[in-house]
């Protein structure tokens, strides 16, 4: 037995060396630093933008480009406008926890606040267990200056259609909850923004339920509606904002009245800026 000792001995030092160097375990996501990132940053928003015009930077798969978004994020810095940045998922390339704690990073050291939707990427490995402990909710909305925003898991092929994803009894809920609120505050939400990582008709969506999402995204003020003014002279809009297939485009889906506007890759190395203002807003694609 003992002449097999050296040979035991060297297999224990590579299992155990090997166990400290690679992230072997799927749900091993032990994380530092600050969690619960999108709650935060959505309270530090409100508290922070009261009224339109609001001026945001919509970021998306910056999987595997951290220098790139670490150059994008010092690009939006040096615009004192933006009042926040939206990240359209795929944080991560793997779903490995050391790569959505690099993007937080990257992203808090320039103290501008930002939320996240998921992505395909962000759903392998312990990757869903690593973005709700720094993120949150994968499904959730909030309002700021009139302007309600809608954030959702619209992932399903990494779900195996097993989940509601979307989640259309979530839409809908929120959808009747902005009616509720616009009834007893007239006004109080004037324009929707919905935000995803990927789009209907993309391989990654349940295209089964398709139509149905479109149906309940245009029960939010302004979405699919061309020109409407509310009694206060106000008009109101609504639009979508995703990422996942690398390349920036424009497409009115089914011809219902909802844009759904395309960011790139950030390794492509363009942003959107997303101006919202009383009477239209403005998608702009900027290079860096």
């Amino acid at each position: 037995m003992q002449k097999y000792q050296p040979i035991i001995a060297f297999f224990l030092s590579v299992f155990f060396f090997s166990c400290q160097n690679f992230e072997y375990h799927p749900y091993a996501a032990d994380i530092d630093g600050p969690g619960n990132i999108n709650e935060d940053n959505i309270k530090r928003i409100q508290a922070e933008v009261r009224t339109l015009p609001v001026k945001f930077a919509f970021i998306t798969d910056t999987q595997g480009a951290y220098n790139e978004l670490d150059e994008a994020m010092r690009h939006i810095s040096a615009n004192d406008g933006i009042d926040f940045i939206v990240h359209g998922g795929d944080i991560s390339d793997f779903g490995l926890p050391k790569e959505f704690v690099w993007c937080r990073d990257i992203m808090d050291g320039y103290n501008i606040p930002y939320f996240a939707v998921i992505g395909n990427h962000d759903c392998q490995g312990s990757g869903e267990n690593a973005y709700e402990y720094i993120f949150g909710l994968k499904n959730y909305s909030f309002n700021v200056a009139g302007i309600h925003f809608l954030c959702l898991n619209t992932n399903a092929l990494e779900y195996d259609y097993s989940n509601p994803v979307p989640d259309l009894n979530f839409i809908e809920a929120d959808a009747e909850e902005v009616v509720s609120l616009n009834k007893k505050s007239p006004g109080a939400v004037t324009h929707t923004i919905v935000v995803m990582h990927s789009r209907p008709y993309d391989r990654q969506f349940n295209n089964n339920v398709a139509k149905p999402f479109i149906y309940y995204l245009k029960q939010f003020p302004g979405m699919g509606e061309s020109d409407p003014v509310i009694e206060d002279g106000t008009r109101r809009f609504g639009f979508c904002l995703n990422g996942h297939n690398h390349s920036t485009a424009i497409t009115d889906i089914d011809d219902e009245g909802i844009l759904f506007y395309q960011c790139a890759n950030i390794g492509k190395r363009n942003y959107f800026i997303v101006t919202v203002k009383e009477d239209g807003y403005d998608v702009e694609v900027v290079e860096f």
